[in-house]
């Protein structure tokens, strides 16, 4: 089953200093504390308090890059939990963390929802689509991932999984940004099938507001980081283009080894390299 219509959020609103900050907080790790609104649990209660059952916080990264793939990230909290739980200490939207400091929380990050997964899409299939629907496809196939985490695609209504029957809308999902792209993609010819009905909410700047998408946006990151650099390293043929350095984004020393050497199979053709 795809996600029902969404409708926007109020997001983009900064709660007021201390407002839903969870106990046990510590500063934030690698950035400026005092100029970040501090990641809370809020609107997921929000959500929980209106039915929603299970819910998830979803973020992409990879958009801008020059080579290798897109990747949206997602973690999950069921609401009969939320009254309990804790957002980990320094948690933030992962480009206000440094790279030693997302690496270093990492597995904490990991550990903390439910579940959590990471969809992708490739560079060719970039190409091929475009990214609003790459997006979209990757996301689904992380929702599928998470589905199987959870024991959600067991038949109908889940049997024997904390989300019942009772209809649409027990799962809801918080999107960063202002569109639904996951929506759009849904029932396409490449999209996998979803076993539960999904709401999408988007929110402008969720990754520095909501907790389940800032997690979500760290674990994408050092994944996707880990996998050019794992790329680059493997590889003699990728090591002039520095992705263990610029992961895959166009710096200024990747695009003269474009210049140089011309793209690889990992790069997005399509886009404007050089």
């Amino acid at each position: 089953m795809c996600p029902v219509p969404s409708r926007p959020s109020d997001g983009g609103l900064v709660p007021e200093q201390g407002h839903g900050q969870e106990l046990g907080r510590e500063p934030l790790g690698g950035v400026a504390a005092h100029s970040l609104s501090v990641p809370n649990l809020d609107f997921e209660r929000e959500l929980a308090s209106q039915g929603h059952e299970l819910i998830l916080g979803f973020d992409e990264v990879g958009r801008g890059a020059l080579a290798g793939p897109v990747m949206v990230g997602v973690a999950a909290l069921w609401a009969k939990d939320l009254p309990q739980v804790m957002v980990p200490a320094g948690v933030a939207d992962s480009k206000l963390l440094t790279e030693h400091r997302r690496e270093a929380m990492f597995q904490e990050l990991c550990a903390w929802p439910a579940a959590h997964a990471v969809g992708q899409a490739s560079n060719v299939e970039i190409d091929e689509w475009g990214m609003t629907y790459a997006l979209g496809i990757a996301a689904l196939r992380a929702i599928k991932d998470l589905e199987a985490q959870l024991g959600l695609g067991e038949g109908p209504g889940s049997l024997g999984s904390p989300v019942s029957a009772a209809g649409p809308g027990r799962i809801c999902g918080i999107l960063d940004g202002p569109y639904d792209y996951i929506s759009k993609a849904c029932d396409t010819f490449d999209a996998p099938s979803l076993s539960q009905p999904l709401v999408v909410r988007t929110r402008v700047k969720a990754d520095r507001s909501c907790a389940l998408v800032s997690v979500a946006s760290v674990i994408a990151k050092v994944t996707r980081d880990r996998l050019m650099v794992s790329i680059a390293q493997g590889n003699d043929a990728y090591r002039p283009y520095q992705w263990v350095r610029n992961k895959g984004y166009g710096t200024k020393d990747h695009r003269e080894a474009i210049m140089e050497y011309g793209p690889t199979p990992l790069h997005r053709t399509s886009w404007h390299l050089t």
